[in-house]
């Protein structure tokens, strides 16, 4: 049985590049450090690992808390410490009694300096303190360029891992009804956007399930599944209940801030 078949095909190239780096670590007796990679790619790299290995792996994105983690692939005998991921803390300074900055403002500034999204962790906001983890290669250069978010000047400071703010992810539920469990009609529902807008995004490759790109509408949802789309935000599928009479699904949504 081939490997490929217990993932989506979209999957394939990064599941070779897996395969390269267990090979590495093989051949080599080495470590191998990845760049930051979300829950989804996370789950594909140990899913292959497994436990039957002489390689394993660990993951760390700066704290506990962490969603965008590196990999940190090794020989068995290898225990990994904190220093082998590589991950330098920023806090930005700003001057926040006058200006709010929000995530996709930091992010596409982070973007602008021409470096991928890999080589960023988490973003993290808490009553206006800002915090984001780098891949410790590309700190200086960080430094040395990061300058402004939007029109608005800031300043980096460096600082220890142990000093990283814990974010209250905050949830807003509701209860609604739908005709279907498909992607298009939940996320309609879900950001008060008609199917026609919704189906645009999905087409334009800008809405993810569970960290993954879908491209269909009619892709089905199951209970649990984390939807994030441009323009909407982050919504997560928390309860899928019976059908009413009227043979509409009662589902529960929850729409994170």
């Amino acid at each position: 049985m081939s490997i490929y078949q217990h993932f989506r095909q979209e999957e394939k190239e990064f599941i070779d590049q897996v395969l390269n780096w267990i090979d590495y670590v093989d051949k080599n007796y080495a470590g191998k450090l990845t760049d930051f990679l979300d829950p989804r790619e996370q789950y594909i790299v140990q899913s292959i690992i497994g436990k039957e290995r002489s390689c394993r792996v660990q993951f760390f994105g700066g704290a506990k808390q962490s969603e965008r983690c590196r990999a940190f692939l090794h020989p068995d005998y290898y225990e990994p410490a904190e220093e082998d991921f590589q991950i330098t803390l920023f806090e930005i300074i700003y001057p926040e009694k006058f200006v709010t900055l929000t995530h996709p403002e930091i992010l596409g500034s982070l973007m602008s300096l021409g470096l991928s999204r890999g080589k960023y962790g988490d973003i993290l906001i808490k009553n206006k303190q800002i915090q984001f983890f780098s891949a410790s290669e590309v700190a200086d250069y960080i430094r040395t360029n990061y300058m402004t978010v939007g029109k608005t000047k800031i300043q980096l400071q460096v600082k220890p891992m142990s000093e990283s703010i814990v974010t209250d992810e905050l949830m807003t539920e509701h209860s609604v009804t739908v005709s279907s469990l498909r992607l298009d009609t939940v996320l309609s529902q879900a950001g008060r956007m008609s199917r026609q807008k919704v189906q645009t995004l999905i087409g334009q490759g800008l809405v993810k399930v569970n960290w993954t790109t879908v491209d269909s509408p009619s892709f089905p949802l199951k209970e649990g599944d984390l939807i994030s789309a441009r323009g909407i935000g982050r919504i997560r599928l928390i309860t899928v209940g019976d059908k009413t009479k009227r043979d509409k699904w009662k589902i529960t949504l929850g729409k994170m801030k």
